[in-house]
């Protein structure tokens, strides 16, 4: 079993290796690095608390169709990359691998290696509103895969060119996709 101590390193390793897209993104790596090194809680126990807590996007991407997957999410309201909450000792490429066998039934497959792409400091739209640490990571998978979703998070699901999440409004996602999508033009073009 992996120590706290060791698992707070492997964190922080994760977001060394983060090149931010922008002034926001520097801020909340460092955000991020200072709230794991100060010892507070990390993981989700009780519904929404400890705030803030730990989880982990997975964008699954076709690349071939140059499209992702967003999912229009129950409780957010929003249209949103699949995810879910980083469990006490797990690490944020552990919930994807478990996460996306729950949501999409689909294995792990990344697009850009193991590694986050991607990390934000989100308050939530829910009437308990906490912060979200996301580690947003990078999958690969055809559309034709993705032949199941999880009704109990999603009212469906749909396909988006890259280029055309730039263009819905921002309001209908998380507030930080269109960011999130223009990091990840970059890199699958430069990559």
């Amino acid at each position: 079993m992996m120590t706290d101590s060791d698992r707070r390193a492997l964190l922080l390793q994760d977001l060394d290796a983060i090149s931010p897209w922008d002034l926001m993104e520097a801020k909340h790596l460092q955000e991020t690095a200072a709230w794991i090194r100060d010892g507070s809680p990390l993981d989700r126990t009780v519904f929404d608390e400890p705030d803030p807590h730990l989880v982990a996007y997975f964008v699954v991407t076709d690349p071939d169709r140059e499209e992702l997957l967003l999912g229009h999410h129950r409780k957010a309201g929003l249209r949103l990359p699949s995810g879910g909450h980083v469990e006490p000792g797990e690490l944020p490429w552990q919930t994807v691998v478990r996460e996306v066998e729950e949501e999409l039934r689909l294995p792990a497959v990344p697009l850009l290696g193991r590694n986050p792409l991607f990390v934000t400091r989100t308050p939530t739209v829910s009437p308990r509103s906490h912060t979200d640490v996301s580690y947003w990571f990078v999958l690969r998978a055809h559309r034709e895969d993705v032949a199941w979703f999880d009704p109990g998070e999603y009212f469906a699901v749909e396909w988006l060119s890259w280029r055309q999440v730039l263009d819905e409004p921002l309001q209908q996602l998380d507030p930080n996709m269109h960011r999130f999508t223009s990091k990840l033009l970059a890199a699958v073009t430069t990559g």
